[in-house]
């Protein structure tokens, strides 16, 4: 569905990725891990055109969409949940989903949109509660839930997340992991930066490790938790959950 192709990306003299290659088959959830700085949230920028590329290319069911702008990107299937939530403060929660379907509006049947409504708040049955709610009043796990609410909105083929568990407590972590496992099970395809390699490796089909802008390693993730290298950088020696 997506693949990335000796991908160059650098802010000023400075080269943030190089020549990155990685894909993403139809249904799968495939995890990006890496320190920070190591060029995560640059190669999800990049891939939605928030940043341009220096060399290389970006393709998406086959077309290629690195030279689009960002909106045109969305409308082709792809959502970003960028990291920090970014949401609509002064607007209630379900003003921030219906902004999520922004182009749908103009396209589709009000009924296909309110439906989809209508599954996130399934999917999230706090933001029901709290559809009325300025969404900025919301906790960071609720916030959290609108971000990704907010991305589905949008009907992409493929959902990219950034950091979905950064700064939340460790129940509200395992909440939205596996909200993010249901959306896959209905047949989303997921990439997700994840600075908690252990959830990113519990979540997903596969995995690469970015280190200083460049995929040192991939493989399924049974293959990238039994990696010695791995597992001292991100695990922890006594991580055993795929080996034992």
């Amino acid at each position: 569905m997506l693949t990335v192709r000796n991908l160059t990306t650098q802010y000023g003299a400075v080269r943030a990725l190089k020549n990155v290659s990685l894909h993403v088959g139809r249904g799968e959830i495939v995890c990006l891990i890496g320190a920070n700085g190591a060029g995560k949230s640059t190669l999800m920028f990049s891939i939605m055109g928030v940043v341009r590329p220096q060399s290389g290319e970006i393709l998406f069911e086959e077309e290629p969409i690195h030279h689009l702008e960002t909106p045109e990107i969305v409308s082709r299937g792809i959502s970003l949940v960028p990291e920090g939530r970014q949401i609509f403060y002064p607007l209630t929660v379900e003003e921030n989903l219906e902004l999520g379907a922004y182009q749908r509006f103009k396209k589709e049947p009000k009924e296909a949109i309110f439906a989809d409504l209508e599954s996130v708040y399934e999917l999230f049955p706090r933001l029901r509660e709290r559809k009325k709610q300025l969404a900025g009043t919301l906790s960071g796990g609720e916030q959290q839930m609108l971000a990704i609410g907010r991305a589905f909105m949008a009907r992409p083929k493929l959902l990219m997340l950034d950091e979905p568990s950064l700064g939340l407590a460790p129940k509200l972590v395992d909440n939205i992991l596996e909200a993010i496992k249901t959306l896959n099970q209905k047949g989303l395809t997921i990439l997700v930066v994840e600075q908690n390699a252990r959830k990113a490796l519990e979540l997903a089909h596969r995995g690469y490790v970015l280190e200083t802008g460049r995929i040192v390693l991939q493989g399924r993730t049974e293959e990238l938790v039994a990696d010695e290298d791995v597992r001292r950088a991100y695990l922890g020696k006594d991580y055993r959950k795929f080996t034992d």
